[in-house]
Formats: structure tokens, sequence, C-alpha cells
């Protein structure tokens, strides 16, 4: 007697369980044309098989390798490349990424180590003072702060901050938020802003047009990856997208990402701005 496995079909509730991202993660990429489920229930609702499910764990891995959804696209709907070519281009990228990895927890751990050296230089000063430490609450020099944030980190950057906003609110604010976080935190932070500059990209690609329901949205989300340093209202985010266009630099980093990319998140922050009572010509820093 023969045995025969059949899966079953899952709900988008489901597979956002087993697969570990939001429904509307998976609504958008059913939108976009990304990962469409191919059954229906009676009622109607759309239901993932094996084939489906298997395809958004492509998804994920070439997600965490950092490639646009549109890229990720047009990779998988290549007729050319068959499910284990797939496979074996996956597994070569993630063993570069591993090495990468490693080398930063290598420098992650000699993060940790003096950080608490100094921490226990400081507990035991007799004045009860401490040096300044930057932003990042450790006493590491710029090379090995660049080890940790990434080659295109330059140190100049925080001494540039911190003359222009030293004195505001919001760097107080920002200060006080992340005194304490250790590196886990902040490669949380960074995976995340890496997120949303995917999505504003692959939504540029897509011809999603600034002062769309879509765009809008978008620029919320990038608004938040503002706000866990300090209160960013929308006429602030309004006067930082300046300088993503005006300043070679924040153009260089979000060009990089898409051609055109730091005109379109610029235009795209202005609009949603209007929504929200604020001229873009006139915002302030408040």
């Amino acid at each position: 007697m023969t045995e025969t496995t059949q899966h079953e079909d899952l709900t988008v509730g489901r597979v956002a369980d087993l697969v570990g991202v939001s429904v509307r993660t998976l609504h958008h990429w059913d939108g976009v044309g990304l990962v469409r489920p191919g059954g229906r229930s009676w009622s109607g609702y759309r239901l993932y098989g094996a084939d489906d499910v298997a395809r958004i764990h492509r998804v994920l891995v070439y997600r965490e390798l950092g490639l646009a959804l549109a890229e990720i696209g047009r990779i998988l709907d290549d007729p050319s490349v068959d499910p284990r070519e797939h496979l074996h281009r996956q597994r070569t990228l993630l063993q570069e990424r591993i090495r990468r990895l490693e080398k930063t927890a290598r420098a992650v751990d000699e993060m940790i180590e003096r950080t608490d050296m100094t921490h226990e230089k400081s507990t035991t000063n007799a004045t009860g003072t401490t040096g300044t430490t930057g932003t990042t609450g450790t006493s590491l020099s710029p090379e090995e702060q660049a080890r940790i944030f990434g080659t295109d980190w330059d140190p100049a950057y925080e001494d540039e901050a911190r003359e222009r906003w030293g004195g505001s609110d919001a760097w107080k604010q920002s200060a006080a938020r992340t005194e304490g976080w250790g590196a886990e935190q902040w490669q949380r932070v960074k995976d995340e802003t890496d997120e949303v500059e995917a999505a504003l990209a692959e939504a540029l690609g897509r011809g999603v047009a600034p002062g769309s329901e879509e765009a809008n949205m978008l620029a919320e989300r990038h608004r938040d990856t503002i706000a866990r340093h300090y209160d960013c209202t929308h006429s602030m985010q309004v006067v930082l997208s300046r300088m993503y266009t005006e300043d070679p630099r924040f153009a260089a980093h979000y060009d990089e990402r898409a051609e055109g990319l730091a005109v379109w998140l610029r235009r795209a922050i202005e609009e949603n701005a209007r929504c929200h009572g604020v001229d873009p010509e006139t915002a302030v820093w408040q």
C-alpha cells in the first residue's frame, strides 16, 4: 500500500505565524505579485500551498541579503533558473554574509570587552565622573567603531551632528534613549532601517507616486525609524529630507539603493507632510 502525503493549504494568518512575518507584509507581497497564494477556500479566501510557502522562504533569504523586493521578484521569476539553482545561489550569498557577520561578531566582542573595561573604570573613579564616550556609549576608537557600523561610517558625522544639534532637545532625547544600547540593539535598528529603505527603493521602482496612500505610508515608516531616537514631527522630517538631496553624502546613500531615491523620498516626505497640515516650503525644526 502506497502512503500519500498531502499538504494542507494554509490561511494568510497561519502562514504569517509559520514564517515570522506580518499578515500585512504577506498582503503587500500578494499585491505586488511577489508571492500570490495559489488556492482559495470555499468562501473565497486565498490559501497558501507548499510551493507558495517555499517561495516565501526564498523571498525571506534574499531580503535578508539586502535585495529590494523588485529585484527578488525578477530573480525568482527568471525562467532560466530552477529552484535548485536558486538554493545554490542563496547558499553562496549566505556563506559570504556569514563570513562578514563572523568578522563583525569578533569586533562586537571586542566592543563589549572594552565597554566593560570603561564601565569598571568609571565606577571606581574617585571623582565620580566619566569621560566623553559619544552617542554609542563606548570609548572605542573611530577605526573600531567603523568595524561595527560599517566602512561607510565616518566618525566626523558625529562631530558634525553634535556641532549642529548638540544643544537641541532632540539631541538630548536621542542620547537618553540610546544610553546603554548594546551592539545587538544597534544592529536591530540598522536592520529595521535597511528594511524600510529597501521598501522605499522597491516603491520607486514600481512607480509609486509621492502623495499617494502607499507613498504616505512609507514616509511614515521612514519617520518611525527617526522617532526611535527622538520625537520627530512632520515638520522636522521635512527639514531632514532637504539634506537627502542637498548633501552629497545623503544623496549617495539613498541613490545607492536606487537611482533617484533621494529626490523621490524627499518629495514623498513633503507630500505626506502636506496631508498633516505642514507646508514643506516653510517647514522649520519644531
